[in-house]
């Protein structure tokens, strides 16, 4: 497996943890770690599809 790094805070892992989440935006598929996503829940709720809630 290879290295991940979030997108957001840069902190490297040698796997990608369970508890991390992908995002998909214009330049691609960007991973974020858990402290990061937990920090940016609402903004990633808010680019769900309404078919989600």
């Amino acid at each position: 497996m290879e290295q991940v790094s979030c997108g957001s805070c840069g902190r490297v892992a040698e796997e990608r943890p369970p508890t991390w989440s992908l995002q998909v935006e214009e330049r691609g598929p960007v991973w974020l770690c858990d402290t990061c996503t937990r920090d940016n829940l609402r903004s990633i709720e808010a680019r769900l599809d309404e078919a989600w809630w």
